[in-house]
């Protein structure tokens, strides 16, 4: 019995020290492929998630859908401020009617809805700011929308007040620029609510998917992961003493190992200089610490075939 198992030990270090060998014919890299972030612009909840890890999506597809309760508040609001702005202006270019009267009075109902609104978000920050929940910036930005919406109920007020003496030439003016302001809010609105819908910027493979249905998802921060599709490129990592043997432009051939070696035809695309030990390739380095270290970065003639490599997984080149 003791017989066998010494052969056996002895037949497994026979293979290491082959594979060893074989190994230092080769430089190790790992397949790589461009990543991509999908962020979004404004705060929400997450109401669906049309996706999962892994799945393929095309440019412009709607990978997920947030839940914004005050953007459909916001746009009722702003689309009353229109119509009541218009209708301001054309009184004031014409003068005041009964209908414009009434018109105007609408203006000055969506005002106060408004600045109530208003008045009631700054209430809410008002002790947040003071527990440091949150920034002093987003309390003053509150705090200059309420400002916004008071100045705007004042000045209706006047208008009110003016229409039954005439309007003057700077009242027209005036009007004329509500009417726009008016305008611009509601293109504000238009423009938040497209941004609920969360959209694939280009072709890609979803990798990651990182808030559940529900969670809150903040402005700026990153919603899905993924790999552009065609872009695997493979990297590795050779010492300055072993550079004469690689030259920009010139083809290679690449062998991915966990494929049954399959051989893949590639060009050096790029060779440059990395930091010491710095984004290694390879997983088991054994270069001299005094040799300068570069990276190759390889691209397949065929992504078609390359493109259904693993990512992250290793490949091979001939020294």
């Amino acid at each position: 019995m003791k017989k066998y198992i010494g052969i056996f030990i002895g037949s497994i270090l026979l293979t290491a020290c082959g594979n060893k060998e074989n190994n230092k014919d080769l430089i190790q890299g790992k397949t790589e492929k461009e990543q991509i972030a999908v962020v979004g612009k404004i705060a929400g909840r997450i109401q669906t998630i049309n996706v999962s890890q892994g799945d393929f999506v095309h440019k412009g597809d709607t990978l997920a859908i947030l839940d914004i309760p005050e953007v459909a508040a916001k746009k009722a609001q702003a689309e009353g401020a229109v119509t009541s702005a218009s209708a301001q202006y054309q009184m004031a270019q014409h003068g005041a009617t009964a209908n414009q009267i009434k018109q105007l009075n609408a203006k000055k109902r969506a005002l106060e809805e408004q600045y109530a609104f208003a008045q009631k978000s700054l209430s809410r920050l008002d002790a947040m700011v003071k527990d440091s929940l949150i920034p002093q910036q987003q309390y003053d930005e509150v705090f200059a929308k309420y400002q916004g919406a008071q100045a705007q109920l004042t000045a209706v007020n006047a208008e009110i007040a003016d229409v039954q003496n005439g309007v003057r030439v700077e009242q027209q003016v005036m009007a004329l620029g509500q009417q726009d302001r008016a305008k611009g809010a509601l293109m504000e609105v238009n423009t938040a609510e497209k941004e609920r819908y969360i959209i694939a910027p280009q072709d890609m493979t979803i990798e990651t998917i990182t808030l559940k249905v529900g969670e809150l998802a903040l402005p700026g921060y990153t919603l899905f992961n993924g790999t552009l599709d065609n872009s695997t490129y493979f990297r590795f990592t050779v010492p300055e003493s072993q550079l004469k043997n690689y030259n920009k432009g010139a083809d290679i051939e690449v062998t991915i190992p966990y494929k049954d070696n399959l051989k893949i035809k590639g060009t050096i695309k790029n060779i440059k200089q990395i930091g010491a030990y710095a984004n290694i390739a390879t997983a088991y380095p054994d270069y001299d610490m005094q040799d300068p270290l570069y990276e190759l970065t390889i691209n397949p003639k065929d992504q078609s075939v390359a493109q259904h490599i693993l990512n992250k997984t290793t490949v091979t080149l001939k020294k």
